[in-house]
Protein backbone atom coordinates (compact mmCIF):
# COMPACT_ATOMS: atom_id res chain seq x y z
CA UNK A 1 0.00 0.00 0.00
CA UNK A 2 1.04 3.89 -0.85
CA UNK A 3 -0.10 6.08 1.99
CA UNK A 4 -0.61 8.95 -0.43
CA UNK A 5 0.64 12.99 0.96
CA UNK A 6 -3.14 14.07 1.68
CA UNK A 7 -3.63 10.81 3.50
CA UNK A 8 -0.42 11.66 5.85
CA UNK A 9 -1.50 15.69 5.75
CA UNK A 10 -4.76 14.73 6.61
CA UNK A 11 -4.19 12.72 10.16
CA UNK A 12 -1.55 15.02 11.05
CA UNK A 13 -3.56 18.06 10.51
CA UNK A 14 -6.24 15.95 13.14
CA UNK A 15 -4.09 14.72 15.36
CA UNK A 16 -2.96 18.59 15.95
CA UNK A 17 -6.72 19.95 16.20
CA UNK A 18 -7.72 16.49 18.65
CA UNK A 19 -4.73 18.01 20.86
CA UNK A 20 -6.13 21.30 21.04
CA UNK A 21 -7.50 20.76 24.86
CA UNK A 22 -9.83 23.71 25.11
CA UNK A 23 -11.58 22.51 21.62
CA UNK A 24 -11.24 25.86 20.45
CA UNK A 25 -10.41 26.56 16.33
CA UNK A 26 -7.45 26.40 14.92
CA UNK A 27 -6.29 28.41 11.54
CA UNK A 28 -5.54 26.02 8.63
CA UNK A 29 -2.56 28.63 8.46
CA UNK A 30 -1.25 27.50 12.45
CA UNK A 31 -2.04 23.98 11.18
CA UNK A 32 -0.31 24.13 8.13
CA UNK A 33 2.51 26.32 9.94
CA UNK A 34 2.96 23.38 12.77
CA UNK A 35 3.00 20.16 10.49
CA UNK A 36 4.89 21.91 7.42
CA UNK A 37 2.01 21.23 5.13
CA UNK A 38 1.29 23.88 2.02
CA UNK A 39 -1.49 25.59 2.59
CA UNK A 40 -3.55 24.68 -0.60
CA UNK A 41 -2.97 21.45 -0.39
CA UNK A 42 -4.36 21.80 3.32
CA UNK A 43 -7.56 24.07 2.58
CA UNK A 44 -8.68 21.03 -0.05
CA UNK A 45 -8.11 18.31 2.29
CA UNK A 46 -10.16 20.43 4.91
CA UNK A 47 -12.81 20.51 2.32
CA UNK A 48 -12.70 16.86 1.73
CA UNK A 49 -12.72 16.25 5.81
CA UNK A 50 -15.68 18.56 5.74
CA UNK A 51 -17.81 16.45 3.28
CA UNK A 52 -16.82 13.71 5.15
CA UNK A 53 -17.96 15.15 8.24
CA UNK A 54 -14.74 15.11 10.20
CA UNK A 55 -14.16 18.53 10.89
CA UNK A 56 -16.12 21.96 11.29
CA UNK A 57 -15.17 25.22 10.16
CA UNK A 58 -15.65 28.09 12.14
CA UNK A 59 -15.90 31.79 10.38
CA UNK A 60 -15.08 35.24 11.93
CA UNK A 61 -11.81 36.66 13.89
CA UNK A 62 -11.53 33.58 15.97
CA UNK A 63 -12.13 31.54 13.34
CA UNK A 64 -10.42 28.08 12.67
CA UNK A 65 -10.98 24.49 12.31
CA UNK A 66 -11.75 21.75 14.76
CA UNK A 67 -13.57 17.93 14.96
CA UNK A 68 -17.43 17.43 14.04
CA UNK A 69 -17.27 14.50 15.97
CA UNK A 70 -15.30 13.02 19.31
CA UNK A 71 -11.83 12.20 18.09
CA UNK A 72 -11.87 8.74 19.49
CA UNK A 73 -15.13 7.93 17.17
CA UNK A 74 -12.87 9.27 14.17
CA UNK A 75 -10.11 6.61 12.86
CA UNK A 76 -7.32 6.14 10.45
CA UNK A 77 -9.32 4.11 8.24
CA UNK A 78 -12.30 6.69 7.98
CA UNK A 79 -9.89 9.66 7.53
CA UNK A 80 -8.04 7.95 4.29
CA UNK A 81 -11.20 6.71 2.65
CA UNK A 82 -12.17 10.34 3.09
CA UNK A 83 -9.44 12.14 1.55
CA UNK A 84 -8.32 9.14 -0.84
CA UNK A 85 -11.02 6.42 -1.48
CA UNK A 86 -10.96 3.08 -0.58
CA UNK A 87 -8.50 1.46 1.27
CA UNK A 88 -7.45 -0.65 -1.93
CA UNK A 89 -8.36 -0.68 -4.99
CA UNK A 90 -7.83 -2.67 -8.28
CA UNK A 91 -7.68 -0.10 -11.27
CA UNK A 92 -10.27 2.18 -9.45
CA UNK A 93 -12.53 -0.97 -8.38
CA UNK A 94 -12.97 -2.45 -5.03
CA UNK A 95 -11.74 -5.62 -5.11
CA UNK A 96 -15.26 -7.48 -4.60
CA UNK A 97 -16.13 -5.68 -8.26
CA UNK A 98 -12.77 -7.35 -10.13
CA UNK A 99 -13.35 -10.52 -12.21
CA UNK A 100 -10.65 -12.32 -13.26
CA UNK A 101 -10.49 -15.56 -15.85
CA UNK A 102 -9.30 -18.85 -14.81
CA UNK A 103 -6.19 -19.32 -13.08
CA UNK A 104 -6.28 -15.60 -12.19
CA UNK A 105 -9.39 -15.75 -10.20
CA UNK A 106 -7.45 -16.23 -7.10
CA UNK A 107 -5.91 -12.76 -7.01
CA UNK A 108 -9.37 -11.19 -6.16
CA UNK A 109 -8.60 -13.39 -2.85
CA UNK A 110 -5.02 -11.50 -2.43
CA UNK A 111 -6.50 -8.16 -2.81
CA UNK A 112 -9.72 -9.19 -0.40
CA UNK A 113 -7.06 -10.39 2.19
CA UNK A 114 -5.00 -7.07 1.88
CA UNK A 115 -7.95 -4.91 2.53
CA UNK A 116 -9.26 -6.82 5.48
CA UNK A 117 -5.20 -7.14 6.83
CA UNK A 118 -5.25 -3.00 6.77
CA UNK A 119 -8.78 -2.38 8.48
CA UNK A 120 -7.16 -4.56 11.51
CA UNK A 121 -4.78 -2.20 11.57
CA UNK A 122 -6.29 1.75 10.34
CA UNK A 123 -10.14 0.89 11.89
CA UNK A 124 -8.34 0.25 15.57
CA UNK A 125 -6.46 3.72 15.62
CA UNK A 126 -8.23 6.81 16.30
CA UNK A 127 -7.55 10.31 16.31
CA UNK A 128 -7.49 10.70 19.82
CA UNK A 129 -4.90 7.24 19.69
CA UNK A 130 -2.82 9.10 17.87
CA UNK A 131 -3.02 12.73 19.59
CA UNK A 132 -2.59 10.52 23.04
CA UNK A 133 0.47 8.77 21.86
CA UNK A 134 -1.29 5.18 22.81
CA UNK A 135 -2.05 2.58 19.74
CA UNK A 136 -3.45 -0.27 20.73
CA UNK A 137 -1.79 -3.30 21.34
CA UNK A 138 -2.55 -5.14 18.31
CA UNK A 139 -1.23 -2.52 16.61
CA UNK A 140 1.81 -2.33 18.50
CA UNK A 141 2.39 -5.57 18.47
CA UNK A 142 2.66 -5.76 14.89
CA UNK A 143 5.82 -3.32 14.57
CA UNK A 144 7.58 -5.76 17.70
CA UNK A 145 9.53 -7.74 14.76
CA UNK A 146 12.75 -6.54 13.10
CA UNK A 147 11.25 -7.48 10.62
CA UNK A 148 8.61 -5.41 10.22
CA UNK A 149 11.10 -2.58 10.38
CA UNK A 150 12.94 -3.88 7.24
CA UNK A 151 11.79 -2.97 3.14
CA UNK A 152 11.86 -5.42 1.60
Amino acid sequence: MRVSAKSDYALRALIVLAGHQDGAPVSAEELGRLQEIPHGFLQAILADLRRAGVVMSQRGQSGGWRLARDADTVSVADVIRAVDGPLVSVYGLRPEAVRYNGSAEVLQHVWIAARSSLRDVFEQVSIQALADGRLPRAVTSRTQSEDAWQPH
